[in-house]
């Protein structure tokens, strides 16, 4: 029971229908280095066996706390109680004005059109979005999650998380 009670504190990634292996692959690369929990909703535009998804995943896709859904229904059923932010660019409210807290869900939508606005509307309180220019529609999505997240992280001060980095050959003065 202790395990689980760990797991919950870690924070969440949630990914709506992702089309990109590559994306999904870097993504959860972060999640392991983060000891971050990925969770994958149905269909997805790849099959998890991609090569794309182990090339961009390196040796570290079997480390990945990886949870998959059916569908939205699904992951809300199996979730009950997850507090969930929305990560869109249609928000509101910035990815800084939140408060993030250990066992947070953080869901991002797939690449060709983000998370469906019917979930969007019935959350309009817990979507944010990272502020950009208006030449342009939205940010890659492994580099959207990577700026959230670690920003989350940086409110919980990095537990869990190395302090320092170390050389390879040499030793730090």
């Amino acid at each position: 029971m202790a395990i689980e009670n760990e797991r919950d504190r870690m924070l969440n990634i949630v990914l709506h229908e992702p089309e990109m292996p590559a994306n999904t692959g870097n993504i959860g690369r972060t999640c392991v280095a983060t000891g971050t929990k990925l969770h994958l909703i149905r269909p997805y535009g790849f099959v998890l066996s991609d090569k794309m998804i182990k090339r961009s995943g390196m040796d570290y896709w079997d480390k990945l706390s990886l949870y998959q859904y059916l569908d939205y229904e699904d992951f809300v059923t199996k979730n009950p109680d997850a507090r969930v932010f929305y990560a869109t660019t249609k928000a509101m409210n910035k990815y800084t004005d939140v408060d993030f807290h250990d066992g947070d869900f953080i869901m991002f939508g797939k690449e060709s059109a983000g998370i469906p606005e019917e979930i969007l509307v019935k959350h309009p309180d817990k979507c944010i979005r990272i502020p950009m220019g208006e030449e342009i529609r939205s940010l890659n999505l492994s580099n959207s999650v990577a700026i959230i997240l670690y920003e989350a992280l940086r409110q919980l001060d990095f537990q869990n998380l190395e302090e320092k980095g170390s050389l390879h050959r040499l030793n730090w003065c």
